[in-house]
């Protein structure tokens, strides 16, 4: 049986529309779910929407509107920008729909009853826009840390999740396995806020009516973190399919925000461990994508909607920038021209010159029928290399370490031609030797096919068939596919347009 494989995204909030730092995490999660599937796992990919709170209440009234037709106009655009994208995600998860609400009442149940929640009165001051609270000493300049802007104060009635009595469990979890959140940096930070001391948090409202009540005190809605959190459980079987849930939980990697770190490495596995579940495997915290240096924001106004990059660079050139330009986990800052230069020297000039080179070659000096790859052919060993380490890159999620080994094999490819030039060999009626050179640089772009895959899978799966192979490479699997030696052999080629036309400033 296949070896289950369950990552998630964060689910986004529906107060605004979705923008390049909400694709950055979920193209990563989707190219470690392809990535996962050329190797035979069963993948669990999923998405989705945040739609209850305070948040999304005000961003209803400003527009006129529902809560309920927010949600849907905006969940909307959310499904629609992951389709442009090429995301392959097995579900998409909506905190509106009656599973995620059945769900989450039965885990609030199971905590209450085992003693973890209990009511008090709350005094506090609240972001809005993180929904999260602070206290006075974690402000800076006396606004919110994380988006600068004021707090309220807040008095209510609410239940509180008594966090505190998880501090030593953590510690201890996290002691044994320190693999549980990624990168390194962010576990010490994780460590470090656990070592000060947890303190209850309010985890129910009353003033507030859109959200999911308290099974037990319908008069209180669900905080949204303890709300919001649970989709990951929801969406995979949690309380009407138990099979299910054991059969993808606990969770492989959790890809997150660095903003939002502490609720899914302090709350979510507290929260976990007081209904008696699994903590997640692991939760990788990326930086920012900054534009300007700055966050992406709609005070900012420096927003970037997915389909205007893609109208320019296609989804393979709007994929394989954001995962190839730079390590997953720190801060990044993109820019247009920084993107169109990645663009025209990786895929333009190195990937998909060679991918023109080598079919209108072989059409011209071959009557465009694949010559053998040779087994001792000196790209095999590239070939090797690359498969190594996209694997490596893959295994910690370093996917511009993958991609860079991926592309020694292109520069090597490059190489192998300009040093053999086999127009000379043709041109000399030496039809061995130009077939010989032919027929590795064939191979050679098989197997970069197969391994570029998970990123730029339109690119990929149209040179696959203009080699004349059978199927697409997706229904491959690895380790086995990038064996040397696999083909193509006799198959008709096809020369078409450039894979990825250059393109100017």
């Amino acid at each position: 049986m296949a070896t289950p494989f369950y990552v998630t995204t964060p689910i986004y909030y529906v107060n605004d529309a979705p923008h390049i730092g909400h694709a950055y995490p979920t193209v990563a999660a989707d190219a470690i779910a392809r990535w996962r599937r050329l190797w035979g796992d069963d993948v669990f990919f999923l998405t989705g929407t945040d739609e209850h709170g305070l948040k999304v209440q005000r961003a209803a009234e400003e527009q006129g509107v529902t809560p309920r037709e927010w949600a849907d106009r905006t969940s909307a655009r959310y499904r629609e920008a992951w389709r442009l994208l090429d995301i392959t995600n097995t579900d998409f998860i909506r905190t509106t729909e009656p599973r995620h609400y059945e769900a989450v009442q039965q885990f609030l149940q199971v905590v209450y009853d085992r003693g973890f929640i209990e009511l008090g009165i709350y005094e506090g001051l609240y972001c809005v826009a993180c929904e999260a609270y602070y206290t006075e000493d974690e402000l800076v300049d006396g606004l919110c840390p994380v988006h600068g802007r004021p707090v309220e104060r807040v008095t209510e009635e609410n239940y509180f999740f008594q966090l505190s009595r998880f501090t030593d469990q953590l510690l201890e979890y996290y002691g044994v396995h320190p693999e549980a959140v990624q990168p390194e940096s962010r576990r010490n930070e994780v460590l470090g806020f656990i070592k000060q001391g947890l303190r209850d948090f309010s985890m129910s409202r009353t003033s507030l009516s859109w959200g999911i009540p308290l099974p037990w005190d319908p008069a209180h809605v669900t905080y949204v973190w303890f709300d919001a959190l649970f989709n990951y459980c929801s969406a995979i079987g949690y309380g009407h399919d138990r099979a299910g849930f054991d059969r993808y939980w606990p969770a492989d990697y959790h890809i997150v925000g660095k903003d939002i770190l502490r609720f899914h490495a302090v709350y979510w596995p507290a929260m976990l461990m007081a209904a008696g579940e699994a903590p997640p495997k692991c939760v990788f915290a990326h930086g920012f994508l900054l534009v300007g240096g700055e966050k992406m924001s709609k005070t900012a106004l420096n927003q970037i909607a997915p389909a205007e990059l893609v109208a320019d660079f296609g989804s393979d050139g709007f994929r394989y920038h954001f995962l190839a330009d730079q390590r997953f986990g720190p801060d990044g800052d993109f820019s247009y021209e920084s993107m169109l230069a990645r663009y025209n020297a990786d895929l333009a000039n190195n990937f998909g010159n060679l991918a023109n080179r080598v079919l209108n070659m072989t059409a011209s000096y071959c009557d465009g029928v694949a010559p053998d790859a040779r087994d001792d052919g000196p790209l095999r060993e590239a070939a090797a290399r690359a498969a190594e380490g996209m694997e490596a890159g893959m295994d910690r999620l370093d996917y511009a370490a993958g991609l860079a080994a991926v592309w020694e094999l292109i520069r090597a490819a490059n190489s192998y031609i300009e040093a053999k030039e086999p127009w000379r060999l043709h041109k000399a009626g030496d039809a061995a030797a130009t077939a010989a050179v032919l027929g590795d640089c064939l191979e050679a772009l098989r197997v970069v096919a197969l391994l570029a895959s998970p990123v730029i899978p339109r690119a990929s799966a149209e040179l696959w068939r203009r080699l004349g192979l059978s199927g697409r490479p997706e229904d491959q699997r690895l380790p086995g596919a990038a064996a040397w030696g696999l083909g193509p052999t006799g198959t008709q080629l096809e020369k078409g347009e450039p894979l990825f036309p250059r393109l100017e400033p």
